[in-house]
């Protein structure tokens, strides 16, 4: 019976996750846009503590940290190593299996995109790091988390096409 309550609870906090994204990449302010998604990354990380995926809870722990220092030190390649690091310690402390690989994945290209690129490259990788969360939520079987990271992706790949417009149209605006 607990395993039941833990799943609810799980899909809870995807939906919880879901409502938090869905505000975030509504809202016109960057700093609320950042708040919702820290907030809607806690949400995640109790969803995979609740469906009992270690490895991915502890990345999304530390994808909360990787989101400040990321727009604290951007460029830094010694903060981004520590942060890779750091995600490499999480990930062989907490790996179960196989299972466990998209939320590596997800980690290691998304950390590299918000620390190195920028404009289209970055919002590709985090595209890649949205798509490998979402085979994370799949195979935990979190509605509510796949379908944030679908909603991540697409807004994600629209952004991409109309700065891909804008930047043919306006070349110079991204000299």
């Amino acid at each position: 019976m607990l395993d039941s309550y833990s799943a609810l609870a799980g899909q809870f906090f995807g939906v919880v996750s879901l409502i938090l994204c869905l505000l975030a990449f509504s809202s016109k302010r960057d700093d609320r846009l950042m708040v919702l998604l820290l907030s809607a990354n806690v949400a995640f990380a109790l969803q995979f503590v609740l469906f009992a995926s270690w490895t991915a809870a502890a990345l999304t722990v530390l994808v909360i940290v990787r989101i400040a220092l990321a727009r604290r030190y951007p460029g830094s390649r010694s903060v981004m190593a520590g942060v890779l690091v750091a995600s490499g310690v999480a990930a062989l402390l907490t790996w179960q299996g196989w299972a466990d690989l998209p939320a590596v994945v997800a980690m290691a290209v998304g950390t590299v995109g918000m620390f190195l690129l920028s404009g289209i490259a970055m919002r590709v990788a985090l595209g890649v790091a949205a798509s490998s969360w979402f085979l994370s939520h799949a195979l935990v079987g979190s509605v509510g988390g796949m379908l944030a990271e679908a909603l991540v992706f697409v807004t994600n790949a629209v952004t991409i096409y109309r700065l891909f417009r804008a930047k043919r149209r306006y070349p110079r605006a991204f000299e």
